[in-house]
């Protein structure tokens, strides 16, 4: 048994973070049913990124895997009474529309509840539902910058830099799932659904931890370190003779050792690097005395070396070194799907291990509107009524 079979999800969400908390609900089991407008769908599926068979995008089949597609003009009152029929038997809403848009479609939550009081409505936005910028455009570019996350991303003294991830929609997705399965908990106490609120602004500044830690602790503003930490040293990225080494000597034993390992037991003795503190304040000078010995060797030959040493080190991949690495694949981090278009696809895996209700990637994305006459049918319409809804675009 997958572990979320019994919850019902309504997906009315389009692009990234509210997709992809949708897909890892759907990862671990629930009944995922994607709503999307008849004739352009979710916009990611034409317009963000590559295609490669079919119409759909690489990027909406990333994120809209174990789902099924219905399409529904929520504009039009009987596609709007269909919507309702499906409110009424499902457990979640997740949207992520603007803030104001569901109230003026007649699908807020004010109005969903008194059809459904069990339902758990989720909101993704730019920037929450409240506030003096909620009616502002949500981009992640946007929410990195003011949620601080670009000012200390790159190298000092150069331009901001944003995340290579979109860490703040992935966040506000991971953080909305958080929030769809605590609500659940809570209903199986007290009966009634509530509503969610997040957004992309708020997912990227919850993940800065050791910088918010750092400001109110010393009144300093946090700055950019490259890939170095913030609070020890050596711990980065240092050049090799064919790239980089990522090396974690987090406390004096592992730096030690370190040192040990690539024949620079001098370094242990040097007051510029004695401590902690003092390879902190040399932190420039200490990376090229490294790299002047790591410079001598391959990261092959440096990873041989300080593996056997017992010391913390890693490469650098790009994302196709990363699917070729064994351990990747034995994580099952890789999978393949069948998709009616585009045949064999292939997709992330699923990142939490559950011992005995795991989750399963079932099918790839859906087509748009694939599941559309299949779920009318389910709900008692007829296929005349059938044809004339889609005849006038209302499905």
């Amino acid at each position: 048994m997958l572990p979320l079979e019994k919850i019902k999800v309504l997906d009315l969400t389009q692009v990234m973070a509210g997709p992809f908390c949708c897909q890892l609900l759907a990862d671990m089991g629930a009944d995922v049913t994607k709503v999307e407008p008849p004739g352009t769908g979710d916009q990611a599926r034409r317009s963000m990124g590559f295609t490669m068979k079919g119409e759909d995008t690489a990027a909406f089949l990333a994120v809209n895997r174990n789902k099924k597609s219905v399409t529904l003009n929520l504009k039009d009152g009987e596609a709007r009474e269909i919507f309702y029929r499906l409110v009424r038997e499902a457990d979640v809403l997740v949207e992520n529309f603007r803030p104001g848009v569901t109230r003026k479609l007649g699908i807020d939550y004010e109005t969903l509840k008194e059809i459904n009081p069990r339902l758990i409505y989720a909101s993704i936005s730019g920037f929450g539902q409240t506030g003096p910028y909620a009616a502002r455009a949500g981009y992640d570019l946007i929410a990195q910058g003011m949620s601080g996350v670009m000012s200390v991303t790159g190298e000092p003294g150069r331009p901001p830099v944003k995340c290579g991830v979109p860490i703040g929609d992935l966040s506000a997705g991971l953080f909305c799932a958080f929030g769809v399965l605590t609500a659940y908990i809570a209903r199986q106490s007290t009966g009634r659904g509530q509503y969610i609120d997040t957004s992309l602004f708020e997912g990227a500044l919850a993940l800065s931890i050791w910088e918010t830690a750092e400001l109110w602790a010393t009144g300093r503003i946090p700055q950019p370190f490259g890939s170095a930490h913030r609070l020890t040293a050596p711990y980065q990225a240092l050049r090799t003779r064919d790239g980089y080494i990522n090396v974690g000597a987090n406390n004096q034993r592992l730096w030690k050792r370190l040192c040990a390992a690539i024949g620079r037991e001098e370094l242990i003795e040097d007051e510029r690097f004695a401590t902690n503190e003092r390879r902190m304040a040399n932190r420039e000078e200490l990376a090229r005395e490294l790299e002047s010995t790591l410079r001598e060797r391959t990261t092959g030959e440096w990873m041989e070396v300080l593996l056997e040493a017992g010391f913390p080190a890693g490469p650098i991949y790009n994302y196709g070194q990363v699917f070729e690495d064994e351990h990747t694949l034995a994580r099952e981090m890789m999978v393949e799907m069948e998709h009616p278009v585009e045949g064999t696809v292939r997709g992330l895996g699923i990142p939490v291990k559950l011992s005995e209700t795991p989750g399963a990637v079932r099918r790839a994305a859906p087509l748009l509107g694939e599941h559309t006459r299949e779920t009318l049918r389910r709900l008692g319409y007829s296929e005349e009524k059938i044809a004339e809804l889609e005849e006038r675009e209302a499905i």
